[in-house]
């Protein structure tokens, strides 16, 4: 495996930071929560042992990243505007203002594999491994507020059944909502199979 095949590899772990615990604190614990060796995330990676960039670090890979994504919608001649941001302790990069539908893909397949191409260009000018999220359209909002619904509703249901419900398979992104919604509905929940299959098993209390 490559140098950049392995930072890839390791970087999809990093936006699945939630896994197999219990929300004692859920607004607190669904903002951060406890790093999941099972599925890649290095140790350190929650929000207590995270090394955090500066606001200007984050800055500068907010720029790197809108450079490297306008390139890009000049090759595919596409048109969008781009906007950045910071929030938290990533740099945010939206392409806004256009339907650009080829660039998000099959449940957010191509706009993963932007993604990662777009840290690795910031990799290659920083030398230092970015959480950078890359969104096109809004899509990542819209279907966080969807994973948070399905998360709450999978929650409520083996509350009721007292029995583990497997979801279907999702991304590193994916999972990550619904481990959260998980937990500031007081519940545990842990993923589990390999990529791409990997989902989210949502677990009774005790």
């Amino acid at each position: 495996m490559s140098q950049q095949e392995d930072m890839v590899a390791q970087d999809a772990g990093h936006d699945e930071e939630t896994s197999s615990y219990v929300a004692v604190n859920p607004t607190a614990e669904a903002a951060g929560g406890a790093p999941d060796a099972a599925d890649g995330a290095p140790e350190g990676t929650g929000r207590a042992g995270a090394q955090r960039s500066s606001v200007a670090d984050l800055e500068l890979e907010g720029e790197i990243a809108a450079d490297y994504v306008e390139g890009l919608l000049d090759v595919a001649d596409l048109d969008g505007d781009i906007d950045m941001d910071v929030e938290g302790d990533r740099a945010v990069v939206s392409v806004v203002g256009a339907t650009l539908d080829e660039l998000v893909g099959r449940r957010g397949e191509v706009l993963e594999a932007l993604q990662e191409l777009t840290r690795l260009a910031v990799h290659q000018q920083t030398g230092n491994r970015t959480r950078m999220m890359l969104d096109v359209g809004g899509y990542r909002q819209r279907r966080r507020t969807e994973l948070a619904e399905a998360g709450h509703d999978a929650a409520e249901e083996v509350r009721r059944t007292g029995q583990p419900k497997r979801l279907w398979p999702m991304n590193p992104f994916e999972r990550k909502v619904v481990h959260d919604a998980v937990a500031a509905a007081g519940l545990r929940s842990e993923s589990e199979g390999e990529e791409p299959e990997r989902r989210v098993v949502v677990l009774p209390v005790g």
